[in-house]
C-alpha cells in the first residue's frame, strides 16, 4: 500500500492490499478501497463508499458525494462500486437517498469518461461506457453493455436496457429497450444496436430475425399492446426478444422510447 504524504485518510477508512493513494487525495469516513485500487491524484472519495478491487480513479473526480436532492438531511446513505472500473477526470458519483433505495450501485468493468455523472439511487450494470459528460438523473437504471454517447442525459427514473446505445447529445426522457439504438432531442428509437450485436458475434441470420421481430413490434399493424402479445408468441425462441418484451411489460405505464416519439 502506498499513500502520498499529502493525502488525507480518515481513521475509519479501510484500504486493501496494493492500494495507491496519490497526491492531495481525500478518503473520507467509512470508505472502503478494495485491493489494488488506485487514486491517481486530487481525488475525493467523500464518505460511506465502497470501491471495488482494481478500480482506477483519475484527478478531480468526486466519488460518494452527497445526493443532489432537496430532501437529503445528512442521513447515512451509500455508494457501492464494483471492480476494475476506469473513472476519468471530473466524474461525479452521488450516494443514494432515504427517499430512494439508500444506495447508488455501479457494477464492474465500466468506463466513465471525463465528466460523467451518476446521480443518487442509480443502478449501473457491467461493461457500460459513459462517454464524456454523459449524465444519469436520480434513480436511473442502466443495463449491462450499454453505451451512452457524449453529453447525453437520461432523465430521472429512466431505464436503458442492456446492450442499448444512446447517441451523443440525446435527451432520453423515455425508456429505451434492450439492444435499442436511440438518439436525438428528444431521443427517438432508431432501430437495434446492430454494431453491438455484431461485436457480440451475432450472425446474419440471427440479426435478420431480430430485425424482423423489431419491425413487427414497432412498425406492424394494429394497436401496440396487441403487437406486443403477437411478437412475444411468434418469437418466443429468441432470448433477446423475450427480454425486450419483459422490459416493456415490467415498465407498466412508464413512457417508452418509440420510433415516432419526438
Amino acid at each position: 500500500m502506498t499513500v502520498h504524504p499529502t493525502a488525507l485518510i480518515d481513521a475509519t477508512a479501510t484500504l486493501g492490499e496494493g492500494v495507491q493513494v496519490g497526491p492531495w487525495c481525500t478518503v473520507g469516513p467509512n470508505v472502503v478501497l478494495g485491493d489494488n485500487v488506485r487514486l491517481v491524484s486530487h481525488v475525493v472519495v467523500q464518505r460511506d463508499t465502497t470501491v471495488g478491487a482494481g478500480t482506477v480513479i483519475h484527478p478531480f473526480a468526486v466519488i460518494g458525494g452527497d445526493p443532489q436532492h432537496n430532501g437529503y438531511k445528512g442521513e447515512t446513505v451509500r455508494l457501492e462500486i464494483g471492480e476494475n472500473n476506469l473513472i476519468r477526470e471530473h466524474c461525479t458519483f452521488n450516494r443514494g437517498t432515504p427517499q430512494g433505495t439508500g444506495v447508488t450501485v455501479v457494477g464492474s468493468n465500466n468506463l466513465f469518461m471525463t465528466g460523467a455523472h451518476v446521480g443518487h439511487d442509480c443502478v449501473v450494470g457491467d461493461n457500460v461506457v459513459m462517454a464524456n459528460n454523459a449524465t444519469l438523473g436520480g434513480h436511473a437504471q442502466v443495463g449491462d453493455k450499454v453505451f451512452l454517447g457524449g453529453l447525453c442525459a437520461v432523465h430521472q427514473n429512466g431505464r436503458v436496457g442492456q446492450g442499448a446505445i444512446i447517441g451523443g447529445l440525446a435527451a432520453v426522457t423515455r425508456d429505451v429497450i434492450p439492444y435499442g439504438s436511440a438518439w436525438g432531442n428528444h431521443a427517438r428509437l432508431r432501430g437495434l444496436n446492430l454494431i453491438g450485436l455484431k461485436r457480440k458475434g451475432y450472425g446474419k441470420d440471427q440479426v435478420r430475425r431480430l430485425l424482423a421481430a423489431y419491425r413487427d413490434l414497432f412498425e406492424g399493424e394494429g394497436e401496440f399492446a396487441g403487437r406486443i402479445d403477437g411478437v412475444a408468441e411468434r418469437y418466443a425462441d429468441l432470448p433477446e426478444i423475450v427480454e425486450i418484451i419483459a422490459f416493456i411489460r415490467d415498465g407498466g405505464r412508464r413512457p417508452l422510447c418509440l420510433p415516432n416519439a419526438e
